[in-house]
């Protein structure tokens, strides 16, 4: 029989429902083992044509935390100019936790992916979905093991190729928070914030073909 014990499926949906994007942390360092087995995690997870495309860098040098995060700020600024009426708003936000968190991680998508035609050839974008699912591999398995995790989006992906030497080809596609935390928020940050609200279950699912939804929520509408 392939199904896992009644207790190791609730376990799965408990840290799948408990996961959170986290941007608060505490200082202590995460142990090295640790680390380890979250970076294996991730390297588990599933790719199109096996091709493994994630590349993770891990950033131990304080200057370049320092950097990393100025990066961040300029393009939280370029963020929150371009929301409009909801820049202030924006602004009230705690959008990423670079300075102190216990370690910091940049994702990279690989290099000569273009050699890769398995599964790509008119889907050439499933390479970032490939590095996606490892990213909520490792995602999982921190809160499973009561590390936070936060994934921050906001830098310009050619500053941050430039200033870690990745090269032409490749592509950064996320920073990583990861770190020991006081708290695990009680429903995503951005919900508690006011920022959105997670959407019904039966207005994503439609039934053999597209459903147009009346209303479909904007970013704008809050």
């Amino acid at each position: 029989m392939n199904r896992f014990s009644n207790e190791d499926i609730a376990a799965v949906y408990k840290v799948i429902a408990e996961r959170r994007d986290i941007r608060h942390f505490l200082p202590d360092p995460i142990a090295p083992e640790l680390l380890e087995r979250l970076l294996n995690a991730a390297h588990f997870a599933p790719s199109v044509g096996f091709m493994q495309p994630w590349r993770f860098i891990r950033i131990s040098d304080p200057n370049l935390r320092t950097s990393i995060h100025s990066l961040v700020e300029e393009e939280r600024i370029n963020t929150a100019q371009a929301l409009d009426e909801r820049e202030d708003e924006f602004m009230r936000l705690k959008v990423e936790g670079v300075r102190e968190c216990g370690e910091l991680l940049v994702v990279a998508l690989m290099d000569r992916r273009e050699e890769y035609i398995f599964g790509r050839r008119t889907l050439p974008e499933m390479d970032l979905a490939s590095v996606a699912c490892a990213i909520q591999n490792m995602w999982l398995a921190a809160r499973a093991e009561g590390i936070g995790m936060g994934w921050v989006s906001l830098f310009d992906p050619e500053q941050l190729r430039l200033l870690l030497g990745i090269p032409v080809g490749a592509k950064p596609i996320a920073i990583l928070c990861l770190g020991h935390v006081e708290a695990f928020y009680p429903k995503p940050m951005l919900e508690l914030e006011g920022w959105a609200v997670r959407r019904s279950l039966q207005d994503l699912v439609y039934e053999n073909a597209w459903r147009d939804n009346a209303n479909e929520p904007s970013e704008a509408d809050g």
